[in-house]
């Protein structure tokens, strides 16, 4: 697809708000008149002589759980599978490599591999390769049933519950989450897990234990925390424990891993398994800085799709400190090596070092959507920055597409009216590398 004609695709899309279809599918009714979303907003944004398209536009639903069920994995400021879905079935064809340099939790890689394409992703955030290399090579429902009455967490469990078992160590700072009982049979997983050697299968269980230490329902092992995709500090939550009289309760933590894994594989089929098979042994995925991206080929890349680290909004490690600690890693030196400068000329020196790295990965021809939103209160909009770090990088910017909804997650999370804080919207820089 040449540049102008997706710039004019992406101003006459309109989305089926009245089936609340997927923008790729239609619904199981048959046809009939679509219920179309108002026009989109057009407008440009001038920058030095050059006058770029801002197309606003709501172009995938506010519905939640409308992609394939591998996504349900909470994480931390982590985009939509419907995002990357949008561009990948757009700019690229089966057997192109899709690469996105920070991957959080895996949610372009995992849509490139299920649409056919090659996953190439990064993150110097050993995390993230713990959150999706599993998801590539789903087990069955039964082998993972097997493997945990192997493992001996029903005995751990049934001790507890009787009163009959006698915790090995006392850790407060993790038992103001976890009930003593729950705290060893995760201990009881690290053993077995969280080692070098370990086979898919207990690649799997670690993902799915990892995803369900913290929450705010019976689904996960902890007293109600939120939420669900980050961990707040030990203080915090036990100051949040004395004031709603919460004490950590006993889960079984085998009978939670099972009900999860079989929510992740609940669109898990034939046609699924068999993508998956033809792409997952040449995806590449590396655990490094965005702006060195040894590991992947000159010229090998036909898309980016990717969210960068805003500036000092999020942080990224520390917000999964119970999460590195499961998995063993040292979640200060994670966030140390996450880039989220405080000041936004250093952010755009950053992100223009990245984009030279990702120039030289592309094709030809090749693209990078960079999502970003706008932070502080909106004061900033940070597609302003990344216009000018990608024309210093070499790059063509072809557009800016701002996906707007009325429905914000996160803030609702925290009590905050829908788009009056947090980040209300996707903002996509689209970019092209010249032919």
């Amino acid at each position: 697809m040449n540049p102008e004609l997706l710039v004019r695709e992406l101003r006459d899309f309109r989305l089926d708000r009245r089936r609340q279809a997927t923008l790729f599918e239609e619904s199981s009714d048959g046809g009939g008149a679509r219920g179309a979303t108002t026009a989109p907003e057009q407008g440009t944004l001038d920058f030095g002589g050059r006058s770029i398209p801002l197309i606003t536009n709501e172009f995938w639903s506010r519905r939640q759980r409308q992609s394939h069920s591998l996504h349900e994995l909470s994480y931390r400021a982590c985009f939509k599978g419907e995002l990357p879905r949008f561009f990948i079935e757009r700019l690229t064809k089966p057997g192109d490599v899709v690469l996105d340099p920070f991957m959080g939790r895996g949610t372009t890689c995992l849509e490139a591999a299920l649409l056919g394409r090659i996953p190439f992703g990064n993150d110097v955030n050993p995390l993230s390769r713990v959150l999706l290399e599993p998801r590539l090579r789903p087990p069955s429902l039964e082998a993972i049933r097997e493997r945990l009455d192997s493992i001996g967490l029903e005995r751990v469990f049934e001790e507890a519950r009787s009163g009959r078992h006698q915790s090995r160590s006392v850790d407060e700072n993790l038992e103001v989450f976890f009930h003593p009982g729950t705290l060893a049979q995760l201990r009881v997983l690290q053993e077995r897990l969280v080692h070098d050697g370990a086979d898919p299968i207990d690649h799997w269980i670690r993902m799915v234990a990892t995803n369900r230490l913290t929450g705010h329902s019976p689904g996960f092992f902890s007293v109600r925390t939120m939420p669900p995709n980050q961990a707040v500090r030990v203080e915090s939550q036990r100051r949040l424990n004395d004031k709603h009289g919460l004490e950590p309760p006993l889960r079984d933590v085998r009978e939670i891993i099972q009900r999860k894994s079989a929510s992740l594989l609940r669109d898990h089929d034939s046609k699924t398994e068999s993508l998956l098979d033809g792409v997952r042994d040449r995806a590449r995925f590396l655990t490094k800085d965005a702006r060195d991206l040894r590991g992947v080929d000159d010229r090998s890349v036909r898309l980016v799709v990717t969210s960068p680290p805003f500036i000092d909004i999020v942080d990224y490690a520390g917000d999964n400190w119970l999460r590195c600690w499961f998995n063993g890693i040292d979640a200060e030196q994670a966030s140390e090596s996450i880039t989220t400068p405080r000041k936004i000329e250093a952010w755009q020196e950053f992100v223009t070092d990245v984009f030279r790295e990702l120039e030289r990965c592309l094709v030809p021809g090749g693209w990078i959507v960079f999502e970003v939103g706008e932070v502080r209160n909106g004061t900033i909009r940070l597609e302003e920055h990344v216009v000018p770090a990608a024309i210093d990088a070499g790059l063509d910017v072809v557009a800016i597409a701002v996906h707007s909804q009325e429905f914000t997650k996160t803030a609702n999370c925290w009590g905050v009216a829908n788009n009056s804080k947090g980040t209300n919207s996707n903002r996509l820089v689209i970019l092209r590398r010249g032919t």
